[in-house]
């Protein structure tokens, strides 16, 4: 037998090794490997109007039209310091939003925060996550709200603490939790309301952060409230919404992001969160991971006023990817006090005393 026979009988018999198909998680791991957004933060000029534009276009979808929010004012509840008031807004679909809203008593203008609630896997409550309860609210939503403060906050809504220091505070249903949800919904639901809507030529994702861009200009718009002192505060999944928000929303004064800032190389590791179960699906812009990280898109904020809180014990967040993305976060911001990062004890919780840390950084601000 010839040689050059030889060798070919040989690649024949090595081709079925060769011709093997690649793995799932091979692939996963190579694209990882090869994974470099292209608008990663940089000090040039020209990277902020870039940025923000992708952002803008592949974050707000639908995004806010303008549009009249035809309020309607349903129960107010008179709380000696201040007034609770439930209301509805038309929100990005033209459908109603259900909020609360406390405002201080006395002369206004007033400085003013959106609160951002948090995911959690609990849909049946959402604004009263962070605004107690009206007394006309179903016993049920009392005993549900009472149990989420007690076990994230400390057993202090954050609302109280804002609106007792001075602001007026508005919080909203997220599409799905809350009024925006249904009886029975659960965690595994989700993957099929995400799919429902974009089947429907929508993005789950995208609808949450086009109403938190309508209901801060709500706020902002109200007779009461000063409009150059409307900042966002947000826990958990409400971190990732209220730093989302002021990166692509220039009208956000001041951002408090408590427990959600990290590299998406570190949500990507075998056993994280977000590879888990479907609350992705609330958070996940189609197209954007090519284009920004985490901290890319929340450099945006800068030069405005910015702070994180994180801690080492918080077991949904790598503390070696929450600390690099910080780390990035701090180089977009000039010497000063506009970016604060607070690393705090007890893992995913937002308590007293991170309240009160919060509220005092806010009331500072010029």
């Amino acid at each position: 037998m010839s040689a050059a026979r030889r060798r070919l009988l040989a690649g024949l018999t090595l081709w079925p090794l060769l011709a093997r198909g690649s793995g799932l998680d091979d692939t996963l791991a190579d694209l990882q490997s090869r994974w470099h957004p292209r608008l990663a933060w940089r000090p040039d000029p020209g990277w902020r109007a870039a940025a923000l534009a992708t952002a803008r276009r592949l974050i707000l979808q639908p995004g806010d039209d303008g549009g009249a929010f035809a309020t309607q004012w349903l129960t107010e509840e008179d709380r000696v310091t201040h007034t609770a008031r439930s209301l509805t807004l038309r929100g990005a679909l033209g459908d109603r939003v259900p909020a609360l809203y406390l405002g201080p008593k006395g002369e206004g203008p007033h400085p003013a925060v959106l609160l951002l609630h948090d995911h959690g896997a609990r849909f049946d409550i959402g604004k009263e996550k962070l605004i107690r309860p009206l007394a006309a609210a179903p016993a049920a939503t009392h005993e549900a709200a009472g149990a989420w403060a007690q076990r994230y906050f400390g057993g202090r809504f954050v609302g109280d603490t804002l609106v007792e220091a001075g602001f007026a505070v508005l919080a909203v249903d997220a599409l799905g939790w809350g009024e925006r949800s249904r009886t029975g919904f659960a965690k595994d639901d989700q993957q099929a309301l995400a799919n429902h809507l974009m089947q429907l030529g929508h993005s789950w994702a995208g609808l949450i952060a086009s109403d938190d861009v309508r209901a801060h200009r709500w706020l902002r718009e109200r007779p009461e409230v000063d409009s150059r002192r409307v900042a966002v505060l947000g826990f958990s999944m409400g971190a990732f919404r209220a730093w989302q928000l002021a990166a692509v929303c220039g009208e956000v004064s001041a951002c408090i992001a408590a427990h959600w800032m990290c590299t998406r190389e570190g949500l990507l590791r075998a056993g994280e969160h977000t590879l888990q179960g479907q609350s992705a699906f609330s958070m996940a812009h189609a197209g954007l991971a090519a284009e920004l990280d985490h901290p890319d898109i929340a450099a945006l904020i800068a030069p405005r006023p910015l702070m994180l809180f994180g801690s080492p014990q918080d077991p949904l967040f790598p503390w070696d990817a929450v600390q690099a993305a910080w780390a990035r976060l701090g180089r977009a911001w000039p010497a000063g006090p506009g970016f604060s990062t607070h690393v705090t004890a007890g893992g995913h919780r937002f308590d007293r005393m991170q309240q009160a840390a919060a509220a005092d950084w806010l009331t500072a601000l010029p």
